[in-house]
């Protein structure tokens, strides 16, 4: 799991490259009047915009409880989260597609050609340094197993957000490239509009993914696996516990973790000495598992919480 220092040394580095690397698209695309170039300074102004969001989400979630959310904000970074990939798609794909079909309707042969190439080559040293970053952080905290499952279990979206940015970034600067040196050398000018459009649709695949992630954590995503048993175990090692049921657990942030359990306590314990149990398994998880914010345990039967889980998931 990428801490906060982890996760906003990411989103800072993907934001001053963003930021210098848009104004240097922009100029390139007004000396030239390429529309793959012009794409692609939406595209890196709407990532600055992201990263922004991405920040303002981080200290929107890291305030603490109150009356009115007293388990705390941590799902307003997976809100602001989801609000990135929208604009990802309706910023970054939308106008990206439209440039590219206006200049294929109305096409203008590039001017200056090697300016775009001195800020795609700069460019592309800017994001390949951001998304090696993005990607050095991402690897501190994945799971063994392939990346798409790494991030299918991540629950820091700030991370994997900035490094699908970055790859769509890199993506979309050899597809500028391609469509400028094909109109260039065929003389078909319309080859940077379809490049523009080819851009518009990374876009929005890139944006659907990350929504698609975005959304299941905003809902509310459990635990992974390997932690929900580590707790159970914890559990079962109080010697006032007979049986440890189960767990329920929810993600309300990165570092935000809601735990229910189901514990059968020995029939034969006091109640006091039930109480000491409760606060004893309470330290043990959270000394463990410090991202636990919030603990419930419900002493009940074990088959009456069997019954319960099987009328939940039928």
């Amino acid at each position: 799991m990428a801490s906060k220092h982890q996760s906003k040394r990411v989103i800072y580095a993907a934001l001053a490259g963003n930021f210098a690397i848009a104004v240097a698209k922009f100029i390139a695309a007004g000396l030239t009047g390429s529309s793959a170039m012009l794409s692609e300074g939406v595209h890196s102004l709407v990532d600055t915009g992201n990263q922004f969001l991405l920040l303002y989400g981080m200290r929107r979630a890291s305030r603490p409880p109150d009356k009115a959310h007293p388990l705390g904000h941590g799902r307003e970074l997976y809100f602001w989260s989801f609000v990135v990939a929208l604009l990802i798609f309706a910023l970054g794909a939308g106008i990206s597609i439209y440039e590219g079909i206006v200049h294929i309707r109305d096409p203008e042969p590039i001017e200056n050609p090697v300016v775009p190439y001195i800020v795609l080559g700069l460019s592309f040293l800017f994001e390949g340094a951001s998304w090696y970053i993005a990607l050095k952080e991402f690897r501190k905290s994945k799971p063994p197993g392939s990346y798409f499952e790494a991030i299918r279990q991540s629950k820091d979206p700030t991370t994997f957000t900035v490094l699908f940015e970055d790859s769509a970034a890199l993506i979309g600067l050899l597809i500028a490239f391609v469509g400028i040196v094909s109109a260039q050398y065929t003389g078909i000018p319309e080859l940077d509009g379809v490049a523009s459009v080819g851009i518009g649709l990374v876009l929005g695949a890139v944006a659907i993914i990350l929504a698609r992630e975005c959304k299941g954590l905003l809902i509310g995503e459990a635990a992974v696996p390997e932690v929900q048993s580590a707790i159970l175990r914890i559990v079962k090692k109080d010697s006032a516990v007979e049986n440890a049921n189960g767990v329920l657990t929810v993600h309300l942030g990165p570092d935000q973790v809601v735990v229910n359990l189901s514990i059968e306590f020995h029939d034969t314990l006091p109640i006091p000495e039930m109480e000491a149990a409760v606060e004893r398994i309470e330290r043990a998880v959270k000394k463990t598992f410090p991202q636990v914010t919030a603990l419930f345990i419900k002493p009940q039967r074990a088959q009456t919480f069997a019954d319960w889980r099987s009328r939940l998931i039928n």
